[in-house]
């Protein structure tokens, strides 16, 4: 006598066979295992993801960075107090050609004593730059130093080995006393003062405008000289008003204005789609080729470098100076700009057109200004130089924190 097995057990052992037998249920399983649990592990400690826990991380992250910055900062000061100075028997200072090809100008204010942001900046460049031998005897180090009081020792030991430029010096006007000149004001009038004596001293081809508070990748001369001497040869390029070689981390995702990143998130789609496509079916063992199954790994690809972060993967271009792109600028941030010496000097003209006040800086108005110049700006990514500066010369900040 034959005996029919419960509906509830047929149902059970068709779930069981759907459950690893079905694609779209192995595509599943596989997605919440990526996004509820890989993930998370592994990047709840990465600052610019998604998937970063910011109130268990970040005040203990904040306080790390900001004991390795005095670290550093002390460590910079006793490079320098270590080394002879210009007048010595060795001289130190970088001196370029009688008209250099780059001149790098270091803007710097005194702020926060202790952490010696200044003498990290021109440290690192000066040992780049040392490195870097002969294809560097064009570039020359310029501090511009537009502090109002005497005070900004690290601006006088650098005086020393570096030539500087005291916006200040032998003046008796009170910046304080001009209740129509605000701080956003003021650091314009600064940038523009800096941008000018370094086109005044030294007439280079390039200028590298640095704030003190910026320290330069490993790679950023080698990349400087393919971007400047190759790519910029194109015509789109060769007539940019500035190049902008930092932005922001956390303003790097795919999710931005920026249509452009848009263009880059579906080309990774395209690019890693099909390749994971090709695995799954080869270890799933799976006949032919599916587009359902393609179009799932393509937007699973998408997903996961933006919720991971765009940052980490774009530092997979530093393999090769070749590898780093330059788009069309945005309007945040000024850290470290370059300008061709005829935009330098457009820009002098724009500058002094515009007056900047609280939501309206230096970095703004000169966004603003290549819609209403017809100019272009491009940035390039991943950065050239790295954020240190936690305490901003514009405002106070009494708990300095890394987002």
């Amino acid at each position: 006598m034959s005996t029919t097995a419960p509906p509830a057990a047929m149902l059970l052992r068709r779930l069981r066979r759907l459950s690893w037998g079905s694609t779209a249920v192995q595509l599943l399983i596989l997605t919440v295992v990526t996004f509820g649990l890989l993930a998370p592990l592994a990047c709840h400690r990465l600052l610019h993801s998604y998937f970063y826990l910011r109130h268990w991380h970040l005040n203990q992250m904040s306080q790390e960075f900001l004991q390795q910055s005095l670290k550093e900062g002390e460590a910079a000061l006793h490079y320098f107090e270590e080394l002879p100075s210009a007048n010595g028997s060795v001289p130190i200072v970088w001196q370029a050609t009688p008209r250099p090809w780059l001149v790098i100008t270091i803007i710097t204010v005194d702020r926060q004593p202790g952490f010696h942001y200044v003498l990290q900046v021109v440290s690192q460049f000066h040992r780049l730059l040392q490195q870097c031998g002969p294809q560097c005897e064009g570039h020359q180090l310029f501090l511009c130093n537009v502090e109002r009081s005497v005070s900004h020792f690290d601006a006088k030991l650098l005086s020393k080995y570096v030539p500087v430029a005291n916006r200040y010096e032998g003046t008796e006007d009170d910046y304080g006393d001009d209740p129509s000149t605000n701080s956003f004001e003021k650091e314009k009038q600064d940038y523009v003062y800096c941008l000018e004596s370094s086109l005044q001293t030294y007439n280079p081809d390039y200028v590298l405008m640095v704030e003190d508070d910026a320290v330069p990748e490993e790679q950023i001369f080698p990349v400087l000289e393919h971007l400047l001497r190759a790519r910029f040869s194109e015509p789109h390029l060769r007539d940019a008003l500035y190049l902008k070689l930092y932005h922001p981390e956390r303003l790097q995702h795919y999710i931005n204005p920026e249509p452009m990143r848009i263009l880059e998130w579906v080309g990774v789609g395209m690019l890693l789609g099909p390749l994971l496509t090709w695995i799954y079916m080869r270890f799933a063992s799976r006949p032919g080729f599916s587009w359902p199954v393609m179009l799932f790994f393509s937007l699973y690809s998408m997903g996961l470098v933006e919720l991971v972060g765009r940052h980490y993967f774009l530092e997979l271009r530093r393999l090769s100076p070749s590898l780093y792109s330059v788009v069309p600028a945005s309007q945040c941030c000024t850290p470290a700009m370059l300008f061709p010496a005829p935009a330098a000097r457009r820009t002098l003209t724009y500058l002094s057109q515009v007056y900047c006040h609280k939501g309206f800086g230096k970095d703004m108005a000169l966004y603003s200004l290549l819609r209403a110049k017809g100019e272009r700006a491009y940035v390039v990514e991943p950065n050239l130089v790295k954020h240190i500066g936690l305490f901003s010369s514009l405002r106070y900040n009494f708990h300095p924190s890394l987002l």
